[in-house]
């Protein structure tokens, strides 16, 4: 019971912020109206169940008449069913995709927000495959809820409906003589149904109960394999380069071993679900007939009544044992939302971080950094540092390896949690005016023109300017590849791939350029060269580097080597 409170509470959560929302009074209105149209079903089976009825006995009595009159009826109310079933498939769907593109649009406005799919590895309770996160469950999710939902609905409604046709047509069976004592058990059939269903559930129940847990494992290695397929792709090149195909394989074959053991697992325990189901199933259908036999044969009752019985009885049956009938898919819908509640508690951890560095924009022209102290997550001290970077004066930043340059330039950008101390920093350095080229560029999917307009949008930034820029980077081949589209990360070296991101630079001209190794993958020559291009190109912006080459001190005035007091003049 705790468990299932503890569901209900993590469902709530993550299905009130959609009825919460400017969508929400639209949502709780077209939800009604499927509600509304199940009814309508439910009571289109149950005048086919009467109809049954008279069908039947028309047949029995050889009543040519009535049996071409209820033909004609059962066409009416077969037409209304298919347009009403029709009707509500398509607008069930409607809502699934409005439902999940505003979920997706939300959870993903979270994740980029504040950095927080970065700052989310941080956590102490780092989630797995946040992409199938966002992109599989959700769907499963929105689909399971609402399909789950509409089908407990319609089947309450259907419930009762037919538990009260089944009481009154259980009223010839409700004397029961036992050893010449006669006993009154007015819906005789109505209990037998109830009786019957609670004995399904508990049995299904006892043997499904594990599935939750073993689809969530499922799920999760599923995603894992993916996940390793996708690197092994991305880094196709490195892997050929050390030969590591076999190796590469033996570790995708233990991957894909663990999927077989989840699979298997969950056959092993379906396999049991699934039997007693259909024999239980099975033993539902001669049930009523056996129970209305007696009555039937000594003309109690005409043969119509006997069949609108066994219709209503196996309608009741199966109110009863809805659980038992969706668990397979009620045991997938909790690992589902379990999935989903960890990722949104990892989110929301992320989203808490608290940054104690205090952060403030000044009137003057530089950046001041004055008691910095920055950690580990693990609250391991890196450094601690007070720095002054001046406005028109270019600065590289040296140190031995570890100690945590790169995490500078990260608490300088905002990305990075663990600091304490106060930053200061100009006006004209806020937004876009400032830019980060850190040592690996990234370069989205898409057209080579996105690729070097990122992160602006596309067509933000004119096509003359774009090829300038890569002819000046030493890329003029690529100027006339704009609207090529491709997986540029991997089909350009590294070094092509630092001298796009220096593109990008040049074109979105920022007051603030910061430099992690952004050159690291070039020769010296080619990295003199662009170090003059940028300062001829960008004359108005400061330049901060990361680097170790000697040979970058002479495109810097100042050198300041982390872990020493004070910059010091580059030679």
């Amino acid at each position: 019971m705790k468990n299932f409170g503890i569901f209900l509470k993590q469902l709530w959560a993550l299905t009130l912020p959609y009825f919460k929302s400017r969508s929400g009074l639209w949502a709780l209105g077209f939800f009604i109206f499927l509600v509304a149209l199940s009814f309508v079903l439910v009571d289109v089976n149950v005048r086919i169940n009467q109809w049954n009825n008279r069908f039947y006995t028309a047949l029995q009595k050889r009543d040519e008449a009535s049996f071409w009159h209820e033909s004609l009826v059962f066409v009416e109310l077969g037409f209304v069913y298919v347009t009403i079933a029709v009707l509500r498939y398509v607008l069930t769907q409607i809502f699934q995709i409005r439902w999940r593109t505003w979920l997706t649009n939300h959870l993903l406005g979270r994740w980029t927000a504040s950095s927080a799919y970065y700052r989310m590895q941080m956590t102490h309770r780092e989630t797995d495959n946040p992409d199938q996160r966002i992109a599989e469950d959700l769907r499963q999710f929105v689909e399971s809820t609402l399909n789950l939902s509409l089908a407990f609905i319609s089947n309450g409604a259907t419930l009762v409906s037919f538990s009260f046709i089944l009481w009154e047509l259980s009223e010839p069976l409700s004397q029961i003589t036992l050893g010449g004592t006669t006993i009154a058990i007015p819906g005789v059939l109505f209990w037998a149904a109830l009786v019957y269903s609670a004995l399904v559930t508990f049995i299904l129940h006892k043997i499904g109960r594990p599935l939750a847990r073993l689809n969530f494992d499922r799920e999760r290695r599923e995603a894992n394999f993916r996940f390793d397929l996708v690197r092994t792709r991305e880094n196709a090149e490195a892997i050929a380069l050390y030969g590591g195909g076999e190796a590469e394989r033996g570790r995708l074959v233990g991957r894909f071993e663990e999927v077989r053991r989840s699979l298997l697992a969950i056959v092993n325990r379906q396999k049991f679900l699934v039997g007693v189901q259909a024999a239980l199933d099975q033993g539902v259908l001669l049930l009523p007939y056996v129970a209305m036999a007696p009555v039937y044969f000594t003309g109690a009752v005409e043969f119509g009544a006997m069949t609108q019985t066994a219709g209503a009885f196996g309608r009741v049956q199966d109110g009863f044992s809805w659980f038992a009938n969706f668990y397979t898919s009620l045991a997938e819908w909790a690992a589902v939302v379990q999935r989903l509640t960890g990722f949104v508690e990892v989110l929301e951890e992320a989203e808490r971080l608290e940054v104690e560095t205090q952060r403030k924009a000044v009137q003057g022209e530089d950046w001041s950094v004055d008691g910095l102290e920055v950690g580990l997550p693990d609250g391991t001290p890196l450094f601690a540092t007070s720095l002054t970077l001046k406005k028109g004066e270019d600065l590289l930043v040296t140190g031995r390896s570890g100690i945590g340059k790169s995490t500078l330039f990260r608490v300088l950008a905002d990305i990075w949690p663990f600091s304490r101390g106060r930053i200061e920093m100009p006006e004209a350095a806020l937004g876009r005016q400032t830019l980060f080229l850190p040592q690996k560029p990234y370069v989205p999917v898409g057209t080579l023109r996105a690729a070097v307009t990122y992160p602006a949008p596309e067509g933000a930034v004119d096509d003359g300017l774009l090829r300038q820029a890569l002819a000046d980077v030493d890329l003029p081949d690529l100027g006339d590849r704009l609207d090529e589209r491709g997986h540029w990360q991997a089909r350009l070296s590294g070094g092509e791939l630092q001298r796009l991101a220096i593109a990008r630079a040049l074109v979105h001209r920022p007051n603030w350029l910061f430099m992690d190794e952004a050159t690291s993958a070039m020769d010296e020559g080619m990295e003199g060269r662009l170090y003059r291009v940028i300062k001829a190109r960008l004359p108005e912006t400061t330049i901060v580097s990361i680097g170790h080459r000697g040979s970058l001190k002479a495109f810097h005035d100042r050198e300041y080597h982390l872990g020493e007091a004070a910059a010091q003049p580059a030679e």
